[in-house]
C-alpha cells in the first residue's frame, strides 16, 4: 500500500507548555491558524473531533479525524479518511520538542495512505506544505508573543517585590 509522509519544521522561542496550550485551545484556531481555520471537540484520545481546513488557494474542507495519541507537551495526533478506509487516509501529527529552556522545535507532518494517495498527493503536495509552513509560522509569533508577555509581567512582578 502506498504511504507517504509530509513535514514542515520551526524553531520556537516558547515552552513545551505554551506550544501545547495553543495546538490544545481549538478556541482560539480561528485567531490565529491560517491552515486549521476551525476545531471543535475534546482533546482526548479516542474522540472525535471536527477540524476544518484551508490549504493554501483551496476551498475549506471539514474532517472528523479521531484523536490518536495526546502526550502533553510532546505529541498530539489525529487520523481520518475521505471515505471508506484505505482510499484516502491521513495521519496528522504535532510534535514538540525541547531544546532547552523556553525553546521548541516544532514538526507538523502528515502521513498519507490509501489508492488515491499518490494521483492526490501530487496536485496538493505544496500547498499542503505551504499551508503546513504558514501554521507554523503563525503558532511560532502566537507563542513568542505569549510567552514576551508572560515574562515581562513576572520580571514587573518581582521588581514590584525588591526593597
Amino acid at each position: 500500500m502506498f504511504e507517504r509522509e509530509i513535514e514542515e519544521t520551526i524553531e520556537i522561542a516558547a515552552s513545551p507548555s505554551e506550544i501545547w496550550w495553543q495546538l490544545t485551545n481549538f478556541e482560539g484556531y480561528p485567531d490565529w491558524n491560517p491552515f486549521i481555520i476551525r476545531a471543535e471537540g475534546k482533546v482526548s484520545e479516542g474522540s472525535r473531533v471536527a477540524v476544518t481546513i484551508k490549504p493554501d488557494s483551496m476551498p475549506a474542507l471539514t474532517l472528523r479525524p479521531k484523536i490518536i495519541v495526546v502526550d502533553p507537551e510532546r505529541q498530539l495526533r489525529w487520523r481520518g479518511r475521505m471515505g471508506v478506509p484505505n482510499l484516502f487516509d491521513g495521519e496528522h501529527i504535532f510534535l514538540i520538542e525541547s531544546m532547552g529552556v523556553d525553546r521548541v522545535c516544532f514538526k507538523q507532518r502528515e502521513r498519507f495512505s490509501g489508492i488515491f494517495a499518490p494521483g492526490t498527493l501530487n496536485v496538493i503536495e505544496g500547498r499542503l506544505r505551504k499551508s503546513f509552513r504558514a501554521m507554523n509560522d503563525a503558532l511560532r509569533q502566537r507563542a513568542e508573543a505569549a510567552h514576551a508577555t508572560r515574562e515581562a509581567a513576572r520580571a514587573a512582578r518581582e521588581s514590584t517585590h525588591r526593597p
